[in-house]
């Protein structure tokens, strides 16, 4: 069960953030919420969040602090100017951001002289996956820690996996995105082939349901292309293709090719080039379809 003495601090209430925070609080945490957008904060606040108008503030409340941010360089600028040089009464960072696993080393490695520790546990599953506490969480840092985590995260999660040392949840974040990614594509290059072949390609996920070709992306985003119904947006095309850059930059550090996702990034960067970055990855079918 969830331990309710610690007192939580989350930041970054968006897409993830939001129903994340909700959970929390219906588990009865107490939680402190900052957001750079405020108006963002207006649900959670409604259903008992405390906000706060600076990181500061929310530091001196909270006894862990959860970061849900969009990129490396949000997590790397929250901890740089507004956690590190103010860190009061925190002891543990819980990031579940999806960022390179180099940042979060180089991050946990500059608060720990200031005795905060830090556990790595980006999530898969989407906002449903969030909104219904059945996220797949995999995290890196200390067993101590990530034992904590597993304590606080719990209204959140399905499972949640120690990988090892800080660094390792993201590493395997990115793993399960170039799976994601690359399942996605050939989901809508054969959504595309049906449908011209003179398939009805509303019916294959229900065809393909229980074999081998089947997948919640299939599932989720396969219908959303045959139907072109891309609203409303649950997940972004940019978020893919953070991902996947994150992949080829890892797999160049170790000598190692990984074609397939690799071709993925390309036709990622192609589709958010042609206006589609903040759109749901389901207008991916417009590659291949472009109607």
């Amino acid at each position: 069960m969830p331990n309710h003495t610690y007192t939580l601090g989350f930041i970054g209430i968006g897409l993830m953030g939001k129903p994340m925070t909700l959970r929390l609080l219906e588990a009865g945490f107490k939680v402190n919420v900052w957001n750079r957008s405020q108006q963002k904060l207006a649900t959670v606040v409604a259903a008992g969040a405390i906000a706060h108008q600076t990181v500061t503030s929310l530091l001196e409340a909270s006894d862990i602090v959860l970061l849900c941010l969009s990129d490396s360089q949000a997590v790397q600028d929250v901890i740089e100017h507004d956690i590190a040089p103010f860190v009061h009464r925190t002891r543990l960072i819980i990031d579940l951001s999806s960022i390179h696993p180099t940042t979060t080393q180089a991050l946990a490695r500059q608060l720990e002289p200031l005795g905060v520790h830090w556990v790595d546990a980006p999530v898969s599953g989407g906002v449903s996956g969030a909104e219904h506490g059945t996220l797949a969480i995999m995290a890196g840092g200390s067993v101590e820690d990530v034992e904590i985590a597993r304590q606080v995260l719990a209204p959140l999660y399905q499972r949640l996996t120690h990988m090892g040392e800080v660094g390792s949840g993201q590493i395997t974040k990115i793993c399960n995105q170039m799976i994601v990614s690359c399942n996605v594509l050939v989901i809508a290059e054969m959504i595309a082939l049906a449908q011209q072949a003179g398939v009805d390609a509303e019916k294959i996920p229900q065809a393909l349901s229980g074999g081998f070709a089947d997948s919640k992306p299939l599932q989720i985003v396969g219908p959303e292309m045959a139907t072109a119904q891309f609203e409303p947006v649950k997940w972004h095309v940019k978020t893919l293709l953070k991902d996947l850059s994150m992949a080829v930059d890892i797999a160049g550090q170790h000598g190692k090719a990984i074609p397939m996702s690799g071709l993925a990034k390309q036709l990622m960067q192609l589709h958010g080039d042609r206006g589609f970055l903040n759109q749901d990855p389901a207008t991916l079918i417009k590659l291949y379809r472009p109607d």
